[in-house]
């Protein structure tokens, strides 16, 4: 079947395989997010999440944020609006790295200050999977927009790239929903 008779049907390929990456990383995560829960208060030491977890509240503000500059960005280049879809991209890669700045920091505290690794105790292991799972397609995403951006600046992104663009968004709105997830699982009721 041609692209143009899959289109027709109803989803193009890439939309197909979009969303199946999304199904599939999603198995992942909710994997992960049922060992936390399941493991949470199961540690035999300290310390213990009450103890050393605040609240990313601004991470989480910047990260969420990140999912209405995607789709600015979007909307631009359906527009043909090149110039103003690169500055929305960036915005995005700056949100996105904002966060990973914080989670960076986050860890640095938890490791310095009060001794939390992956190795320290179940905690420590669910944690840093989870959290750090998370932190990977968080990057992967940044990856993928740099590169875009870098093709954008040489003049290679165009108005007819807008459908590819938008499967990209697809997956950075996943990252952000599953940051929700995360977000609730860890800081909320993991706490």
């Amino acid at each position: 079947m041609t692209g143009a008779a899959a289109a027709q049907q109803g989803m193009t390929r890439g939309q197909a395989g979009t969303l199946l990456l999304i199904l599939a990383e999603t198995s992942f995560f909710c994997v992960f997010i049922v060992a936390y829960l399941f493991y949470i208060g199961k540690s035999l030491g300290p310390p213990y999440p009450a103890q050393v977890l605040e609240l990313p509240i601004l991470a989480t503000v910047c990260l969420l944020s990140s999912s209405g500059t995607i789709l600015l960005a979007v909307r631009a280049l359906e527009r043909g609006h090149v110039a103003r879809f690169a500055a929305s991209l960036l915005a995005t890669v700056a949100l996105g790295g904002a966060f990973l700045v914080a989670t960076g920091l986050e860890w640095k505290r938890l490791i310095f200050d009060h001794g939390l690794t992956i190795a320290t105790n179940l905690f420590g292991t669910t944690f840093y999977s989870l959290v750090g799972f998370h932190a990977a397609h968080v990057s992967a995403g940044l990856l993928l927009m740099i590169l875009v951006c870098v093709l954008a600046v040489r003049g290679h992104v165009r108005r007819e790239h807008a459908t590819r663009l938008e499967l990209l968004s697809w997956y950075w709105h996943f990252v952000d929903s599953v940051w929700i997830a995360v977000f609730l699982t860890v800081y909320v009721a993991g706490v």
